[in-house]
């Protein structure tokens, strides 16, 4: 039989499993030498699908013209797929067993993750959310189950209470979205407002007098694998366009779609350079920055994949396939651009800036970024140029900063 025992010291649970053990144990916020797992790997990896499809959606739409409809269905769809993704990274953080049932209730999640990611397109386009929801519940139940069998294996009364509230929170707000699926399409859009509030509130409820286990270091590469998988997708949605155009319009276009290209790339390069310029770590000591900057990566994440997203549609304004002009598509690029470089300084690096001059650099390369509007065709290599001279000024200052300090 299981043994019932607890972990020996410095034991973890997964090596506790692996014994026979069958109880649910937090792991321990210091562990040493905690990485993501190839587990958790193949769960973001499924996210990729999802992610592609709401910006192929966004990109359609505003081809289209449609903006206000792009907009508010792309900030929708994203929420559902980054929220779904932020309660198991989180979870996971603190009580990834690894053993056999642990494994398979995540394949649960993944297969709700895949249709959910099937369901974007029909959400996206006419705001029927059923099979989007269907994938909801599927992925909620499976963490509803995990957060059951936390409860169950352990043995603070204080832990058990913040498992079953979160429970408790996922199986509350499950049943309100199915409910959404019979309101009138008049006051959906409210509903789904006020479902996202009520899932963001079930966080900082449960844990308000006791905090799960979740591990800075872990956490941290978590968001960093994320913020990369994002970013491929953006170099891989720009690819393919520029190569579809190519295909389809001979090598006529090519003077245009080679500086684009290059200024995405470059862009995306020096997104990639800021985000990881800093050991977020550090800061994350506890749920009060854990959940502000937790919380604040939606942007992150939708300005990423935003970016590749503007990056398709300026190649499809360039070839003639979009239907609106040099400087709005140009807006698709640098907007999401700026916004990604001003959020990635209000969460990551003001916190490790020493000067004026140093916190200030970010925000005035956004600005930069986003004046390259102006610049219509020529705006998305610009806005390449301004975020590279960006990068490069923050870490100068940065190294002259870690020099004055040592010396």
């Amino acid at each position: 039989m299981p043994s019932s025992a607890p972990p020996a010291p410095g034991d973890s649970p997964a090596s506790a499993e692996l014994r026979g053990m069958s109880r649910m144990i937090a792991r321990s916020r210091h562990e040493t030498h905690r990485a993501a797992t190839p587990l958790e790997l193949l769960f973001d990896l499924c996210f990729v699908v999802a992610v592609a499809q709401a910006n192929s959606r966004l990109v359609h739409a505003f081809a289209e013209s449609h903006w206000q409809q792009g907009i508010t269905g792309y900030l929708a769809v994203f929420f559902a797929i980054w929220w779904a993704w932020m309660n198991f990274t989180w979870f996971a953080s603190a009580y990834d067993t690894d053993d056999a049932l642990y494994r398979v209730v995540t394949l649960v999640q993944i297969t709700g993750v895949l249709i959910l990611a099937a369901g974007v397109p029909r959400a996206f386009d006419d705001g029927d959310f059923t099979l989007a929801v269907i994938g909801y519940v599927v992925m909620r139940l499976a963490l509803t189950f995990q957060w059951l069998r936390a409860a169950h294996g352990s043995a603070d009364p204080a832990e058990r209470r913040v498992a079953r509230r979160y429970a408790a929170g996922l199986v509350l707000t499950q049943l309100g979205w199915i409910g959404m699926l019979f309101v009138p399409d008049a006051v959906r859009g409210y509903v789904f407002v006020a479902l996202m509030l009520a899932e963001l509130a079930v966080p900082v409820v449960a844990e308000r007098d006791w905090a799960t286990h979740w591990h800075p270091h872990h956490i941290a590469e978590r968001y960093g694998l994320f913020t990369l998988i994002v970013l491929g997708e953006t170099i891989a949605g720009a690819t393919i366009a520029v190569q579809q155009a190519v295909d389809g319009d001979g090598h006529g276009s090519l003077d245009g779609l080679v500086p684009l290209a290059a200024g995405g790339l470059l862009i995306v390069f020096c997104a990639w350079w800021i985000y990881f310029a800093v050991p977020i770590h550090e800061h994350l000591a506890s749920n009060r920055q854990g959940f502000v900057w937790g919380y604040g990566h939606f942007l992150v994440f939708a300005a990423a994949a935003a970016i590749g997203a503007g990056v398709e549609l300026a190649v499809e304004q360039t070839v003639g396939e979009a239907h609106l002009s040099e400087r709005a598509a140009t807006a698709a690029v640098t907007v999401p651009a700026a916004l990604f470089f001003l959020v990635v300084w209000l969460l990551h690096a003001r916190h490790f800036k020493r000067t004026m001059v140093q916190q200030l650099t970010l925000p005035a390369g956004a600005l930069a970024i986003l004046l390259c509007t102006l610049a219509g065709s020529a705006g998305v290599p610009l806005a390449g140029v301004a975020a590279a001279l960006t990068v490069a000024v923050g870490h100068t200052l940065s190294r002259r900063g870690a020099q004055a300090v040592a010396a």
